[in-house]
């Protein structure tokens, strides 16, 4: 799953069901949402992770933060 977290482009975003098929268990995706809640990795960009409705989620360093990071992205400056 890391995996899968690690390769979603800077600027793009995956849902918690998306990264839950690809890693081929598609009924997973809150095991992947508490998975990605306890990644302080800075190399898996856990904040890529959005709700099925396009809403951040949770993010283990705040909601806000990780809205700022994603906003940052799609701009394509870096914090």
């Amino acid at each position: 799953m890391f995996d899968i977290t690690r390769a979603i482009p800077k600027g793009k975003t995956m849902t918690y069901s998306e990264v839950a098929r690809a890693a081929g268990r598609p009924r997973a995706y809150r095991a992947v949402g508490n998975i990605l809640h306890t990644n302080y990795d800075p190399a898996i960009p856990c904040h890529r992770v959005v709700r099925a409705d396009g809403t951040p989620g949770g993010y283990n360093r705040g909601a806000s933060r990780k809205r700022e990071i994603l906003a940052s992205e799609r701009a394509g400056s870096t914090i």
